[in-house]
């Protein structure tokens, strides 16, 4: 069935690409509200995309900010139903000097599409819409039903998705969730992201005197905010790199053999890491390599420690307040509020006399995985292999996409990344391009999981 669906992409791809370049056009910056027309302008356009291909139930749902655009076909009896997440919201061009082209006027190029939002996340996400119509053209129906959730506020950390899934769980709910939003690890490598980390963010903030006072007349006898955070700020790690906090480590799930094994594959040399960064050498956790401790292990960051006067030269005070703010990132199963809960009973544990400590928790995001052995996990690697003629390499990010958690575990349906992005096509920066040799490949690997997720349940 495969050969007819790639006939059809192939024959039509030209008028395909000139349908994202319009998509590409509509500058949805869901980020600054003069664009708010835009962000409309551009759900309309993306409903409109949906009806042609042939998708049903089309829907412009609003949020509390910007709207989610639905669509399904369900004419697959007994077969899988597979929710495809997507966003048509794209980030700020700035600085424009930086783009070789303007930003919203795509131009492709040395067999690029360059334009903003074309590998994040318009690209990708048009992949899909054009495999249905595909299929609807060819065959008069799909091998497995489809509901599209396609948001406009990714690039502002999908402030009111939760709650919208939450609301619609019902009208969402599938036996599998995809989206393409992340990359491949490099031309022709297919890579299958199977984890991402967590978030737990707060600033700590130590209170002393009501004002700042006079060194010459007040220091040695009056606590010192700067010194007493530092010396909190000390006991959150031990000499051998780990977290010093109690029950930091209790819900982290091991890798497994098999999984360490996958790791050598996308190892990067670590004394390249270390030569590109210009330090004499990297620290962390003994006992794991670089990839699994910025990946699969979780880590306490102090990103930023204020106190006292800031200005040029020196004035001689004590201040009488320090604060310092920490990111956490995480990994399966550990929950951000039991971590703040242990860090907070950490610095209630210390002794620091003279002053007075709060915590503000401010970032909360759960880290999600789904095992490489799941079978919608083993359909899309065989779907990357079938298409590319090699196994994908499984990768985890060492960074964080919470909505990916919230549709797993709201919609108990295992999820899938599969990305068609490459390295260095500067998604978040000018002269963001997708190179188009993945328009086909990527087609074609969407087309072939699905059908293999259908025989699935024969």
């Amino acid at each position: 069935m495969i050969e007819p669906i790639k006939a059809y992409l192939d024959e039509q791809k030209d008028q395909h690409i000139e349908e994202l370049m319009q998509f590409l056009r509509i500058p949805s910056i869901s980020a600054v509200a003069e664009h708010q027309p835009d962000m409309l302008r551009c759900a309309e356009w993306t409903a409109q995309s949906l009806k042609q291909a042939g998708l049903e139930h089309i829907e412009i749902m609003p949020t509390g900010g910007h709207p989610v655009v639905y669509a399904d076909w369900l004419h697959a009896p007994g077969k899988p139903t597979v929710l495809i997440y997507g966003h048509y919201d794209v980030q700020p061009a700035e600085p424009l000097e930086l783009w070789e082209t303007p930003p919203f006027d795509p131009i492709i190029r040395d067999g690029k599409l360059f334009g903003r939002g074309s590998t994040d996340d318009k690209g990708q996400l048009l992949l899909y819409v054009k495999t249905v119509e595909a299929f609807l053209r060819t065959q008069g129906s799909l091998p497995v039903n489809l509901k599209f959730c396609i948001e406009g506020e990714e690039e502002i950390a999908s402030k009111h998705l939760p709650a919208f899934v939450e609301k619609y769980k019902d009208k969402l709910q599938a036996d599998a969730i995809t989206l393409s939003d992340t990359q491949m690890h490099g031309p022709g490598k297919p890579a299958l992201m199977y984890g991402l980390r967590g978030l737990a963010g707060f600033e700590i903030t130590v209170d002393g005197a009501n004002s700042d006072l006079h060194s010459g007349l007040f220091g040695g006898a009056v606590q010192n905010p700067i010194h007493a955070i530092s010396r909190l700020l000390s006991t959150f790690h031990d000499d051998k790199g780990q977290v010093a906090v109690k029950g930091f480590y209790d819900r982290v799930i091991e890798l497994s053999d098999k999984e360490r094994e996958a790791f050598k594959q996308v190892e990067p040399d670590e004394n390249k890491v270390r030569a590109d960064l210009q330090v004499d050498s990297l620290y962390g956790e003994n006992g794991f390599s670089f990839y699994e401790q910025t990946t699969s292990r979780p880590t306490l960051e102090i990103t930023s420690v204020t106190g006292g006067f800031q200005g040029e030269g020196i004035k001689p005070i004590i201040p009488n307040r320090a604060t310092a703010k920490v990111a956490c990132r995480l990994v399966a199963a550990q929950v951000p509020e039991e971590i703040m809960d242990a860090i907070e009973t950490h610095i209630h544990a210390q002794s620091l006399p003279g002053v007075k400590v709060t915590m503000d928790r401010q970032l909360r995001g759960n880290p999600f995985i789904t095992h490489i052995d799941e079978p919608v996990m083993v359909a899309a690697a065989e779907a990357y292999e079938d298409t590319y003629g090699v196994w994908p390499v499984y990768t985890r990010s060492g960074g964080s996409i919470p909505i990916v958690e919230v549709l797993g575990r709201v919609l108990d349906a295992p999820v899938v990344l599969l990305g068609f992005g490459l390295p260095g096509e500067n998604l978040h920066a000018p002269n963001e391009h997708f190179h188009l040799m993945n328009w086909s490949k990527g087609t074609e690997t969407i087309s072939r999981f699905w059908l293999k997720l259908a025989a699935m349940s024969n």
